[in-house]
């Protein structure tokens, strides 16, 4: 049996901006990072593959933006192939999230703790891809231990 997830990494895939944050199950919390700047979708590999080297994940978390209905949208898809992408260019196992209103109520949040709505100056993308980690992290909390 394959060991569970210890230290985690999460994406919130965009076209311009893909958030990231690390956690880990043992404890349940998780940080956001700096996004990373994409374009039509396709980040700075390098940049990713620092931050993976950095942070050693066990596992990649990318949230899939379904529609409310549950089926899925053009980004949806296209998160997806992010996912396929990470799992073939850093062999890390991948695991979809469900991440509807994830970067809604990351604005919301941001407004709460005094965000002025810049969100190209000062992008919600991290806060985003922690809200989605925090989802995951929350029914996979102590995994490591079993």
């Amino acid at each position: 049996m394959a060991r569970p997830p210890r230290q985690v990494m999460a994406f919130d895939y965009g076209l311009r901006n893909i958030g990231v944050a690390v956690g880990q199950t043992l404890t349940g919390t998780s940080s956001p990072l700096p996004p990373l700047r994409a374009r039509d979708g396709v980040p700075n590999w390098d940049e990713v593959a620092k931050l993976i080297r950095e942070w050693e994940p066990d596992a990649l978390i990318v949230g899939i933006p379904l529609n409310m209905d549950g089926s899925d949208s053009e980004m949806s898809v296209r998160a997806r192939k992010f996912g396929n992408r990470l799992n073939g260019r850093f062999q890390k196992p991948w695991i979809a999230v469900d991440e509807r209103l994830s970067s809604r109520e990351a604005k919301e949040r941001a407004r709460e703790l005094g965000h002025r709505g810049d969100y190209n100056e000062r992008p919600v993308d991290g806060l985003a891809a922690q809200l989605i980690l925090t989802s995951w992290l929350e029914t996979h909390q102590g995994d490591s231990t079993t």
